[in-house]
């Protein structure tokens, strides 16, 4: 098994490879270099520095994000993972909560959904251990996802695995093809993940992740001085986030049906100006919180539907932040590693070209 298996418990459609901070703090990290990512999405940056012995801290505004990212940071046996499970559906009464809908009875079997809402409710009761914490982001891996021609791997009716169908469309397109979803074993389905992701220890390091809004200076109030923030912020336009794992953020306490308005702690995105202010903020807040010879290294792109040079919007942000530009590179390939292919037939457009900048304090 691969010591990088955790890193992949539940995909994202907008994650950045792992390679790419690995790559940064593999060439500029000393043991002992503190890390920070004010954007950590699904914790890449965070596992990265794990994977090298690096203390690190991560900060984002999305639950689903803060889930996952903590996950990265802890350790747990397969077996202990699979016996939380057993223990919490043996215990278990009829869920104090049931969705209803054309869209669930379609997405999930019934007793499929009992036993997810039977998980769900003990886990926002109680997810403080490093066994839960696994055991929710591997339920949250396999919540929705394509399925395969053998063993179930997913707990859904036929579904992307990377964001969360959406009720109307799905319900058409499962209607229209005669799916329905499969009684599936959830605790099986668990033990072969926590056997796929788990196999191999991983060092204990510091860390920790946290919810919150990295524009607030006082989020970085308790943060040890860091060397290094290694980072892909929200591009400009991209607002859909939350709506996009509207699933996974359902069995994480949220509402059981899809919520567009954007919620408090995200990148505002009415003007670029505006979106580069407050990105802006977040850099100036990190500043103030890094060693001598620190560096900033982010990733950065655009979306299609946005006509906006993305490297202007970022250059802008770093105005007056205390940083400065050493070194911009074209990363690899943007579409490089986009397996997941939107599968309501949807065909996804050739991304735009992501660059790596490399700042130092000014």
């Amino acid at each position: 098994m691969r010591p990088d298996a955790l890193n992949g418990v539940c995909p994202y459609y907008t994650m950045y490879p792992l390679n790419f901070p690995l790559r940064v703090l593999k060439e500029h990290g000393k043991r002992g270099d503190w890390v920070i990512d004010p954007f950590c999405g699904r914790g890449t940056t965070n596992f990265a520095a794990r994977l090298l012995g690096l203390p690190s801290i991560g900060v984002d505004s999305s639950p689903v994000a803060v889930a996952l990212a903590k996950a990265k940071l802890v350790s747990a046996e397969p077996a202990q993972v699979v016996a939380s499970a057993k223990t919490i559906l043996k215990a278990a009464k009829e869920p104090t909560s049931f969705p209803s809908g054309e869209f669930w009875r379609l997405a999930f079997h019934e007793r499929t959904l009992t036993r997810l809402c039977q998980l769900r409710e003990a886990l926002l009761d109680e997810c403080s251990t490093s066994t839960r914490i696994l055991l929710r982001a591997i339920i949250l891996g396999a919540l929705h996802g394509p399925r395969p021609k053998r063993a179930p791997s997913y707990f859904s009716n036929q579904s992307p695995r990377t964001f969360a169908p959406k009720p109307n469309y799905a319900v058409k397109f499962w209607a229209a093809r005669g799916m329905r979803p499969d009684d599936v074993d959830v605790l099986s389905i668990i033990k072969t993940r926590a056997e796929r992701y788990l196999a191999e220890p991983l060092p204990d390091v510091e860390g920790k992740v946290d919810l919150g809004d990295s524009r607030v200076a006082e989020t970085f109030s308790d943060t040890p001085k860091a060397r290094f923030v290694v980072t892909s912020p929200p591009y400009y336009g991209m607002r859909t986030y939350l709506p996009d794992q509207w699933l996974r953020f359902w069995f994480l306490g949220g509402p059981d049906f899809v919520e567009y308005s954007q919620p408090e702690g995200q990148l505002k995105h009415s003007s670029s100006a505006f979106f580069a202010t407050e990105m802006g903020r977040v850099w100036k807040n990190l500043a103030s919180r890094m060693t001598l010879g620190a560096r900033l290294v982010i990733r950065y792109g655009g979306i299609n539907d946005r006509a906006v040079e993305p490297m202007d919007v970022l250059k802008e942000s770093l105005v007056d932040s205390g940083w400065r530009i050493v070194t911009t590179r074209s990363a690899p390939d943007s579409d490089r590693g986009r397996r997941q292919v939107r599968q309501f037939l949807s065909k996804p457009k050739k991304a735009i070209t992501e660059y790596d900048v490399y700042c130092h304090l000014a």
